[in-house]
């Protein structure tokens, strides 16, 4: 299977670049929601080294709307036939939907991207009959209300044992283990302790045995710390996702694909 073989090449370190088709992305919500536009920013990250291209077409930063199945559709086909005919690289689809991952893999994608970790109705034999490799998110509460009141016990032990239970889930209903991803959700359910908390303590993660995929880049927990804007928060994203590869992330989905990969060849050089 082709999406198989090239997808589990993670021998070293992947960049993933995040294309928002939407107009309400907290970093980049309006910029790439035209087919021009967005063709223009996906080949810009894959010339700067992007190895993932993750489309979306519902935001999910906390009080987003949400977004009609038909309007995902209209957003994220398009695009992805589009990447696929026109790039190599695994194209990546952000959608909680059992029928967008169906038509998006059609279309071309090599990974479903559910923050949701495949919970919703279908999501789960729809990631399986589609046969793409999956993401599985840890979010604590709904998207639109998930930052009002986040509570654990001990954060690390809360989403090592969630992702643990989706990943058998997914094992029981037929998906090749070999194809699953984990991602500790930072910024979903949490407070800055906590994603720091998460930060501190990500190897711990490894003991699973899937891949990690993280996604820190321009969110509020480094804008929290460094007190500066979305735009301005290069320096803090490139510190968190350099942490996180010192830690075991395998993939990092980012806004900032050129300064990342740099990242990623200098912290790749330690054990070369």
């Amino acid at each position: 299977m082709y999406f198989k073989a090239k997808f589990l090449d993670l021998t070293s370190p992947k960049v993933m670049g995040i294309l928002n088709v939407t107009p309400d992305s907290f970093s980049d919500g309006g910029q790439f929601n035209s087919f021009d536009n967005a063709m223009y920013q996906a080949e810009k990250m894959i010339q700067d080294g992007a190895d993932f291209i993750d489309v979306g077409g519902e935001s999910t930063r906390p009080g987003a709307a949400a977004v009609s199945l038909d309007l995902e559709l209209e957003r994220t086909i398009p695009i992805v036939e589009a990447l696929h005919q026109r790039f190599d690289s695994v194209i990546s689809i952000d959608t909680n939907k059992a029928a967008v991952m169906l038509e998006a893999v059609k279309a071309g994608a090599g990974l479903i991207n559910d923050v949701c970790a495949l919970q919703e109705e279908g999501a789960l034999h729809a990631a399986y009959i589609s046969g793409a490799a999956v993401c599985l998110m840890h979010m604590q509460g709904q998207p639109r209300t998930m930052q009002q009141t986040p509570q654990y016990s001990d954060v690390v032990t809360e989403v090592s044992s969630f992702l643990q239970v989706r990943a058998k889930a997914c094992i029981e209903q037929g998906i090749d283990k070999d194809i699953i991803l984990i991602d500790p959700g930072f910024g979903f359910g949490k407070t800055l302790q906590h994603n720091y908390q998460l930060l501190d303590k990500l190897e711990q993660l490894q003991a699973l045995a899937f891949p990690m995929l993280i996604g820190m880049s321009r969110k509020s927990m480094i804008g929290d710390i460094l007190n500066k804007a979305v735009e301005d928060r290069l320096s803090g994203s490139i510190a968190a996702a350099t942490i996180a590869l010192l830690k075991g992330a395998r993939i990092l989905r980012v806004h900032d694909v050129k300064e990342t990969v740099d990242a990623v060849k200098i912290v790749s050089a330690l054990s070369a």
